[in-house]
């Protein structure tokens, strides 16, 4: 099994609401947040995971 180095995200603050991204093999990409206390772990491709931070970076609110 791979070993995961988790980064975590640059938008976090302290506290328990940070989101951490792996890649524990080329063309995987793993997410899980600090505050889920059974670590889920979302596995996506690059393909997805890029379309996802395009949208979200969209449809974010100016000024943040």
């Amino acid at each position: 099994m791979p070993v995961r180095s988790w980064q975590k995200s640059s938008y976090c603050q302290e506290g328990d609401a940070c989101v951490h991204i792996a890649t524990p093999h080329a063309g995987t990409i793993q997410v899980t947040e600090s505050a889920d206390p059974t670590r889920s772990i979302l596995s996506t491709t690059p393909h997805a995971f890029t379309a996802l931070l395009r949208t979200l970076k969209e449809t974010r609110p100016h000024g943040c």
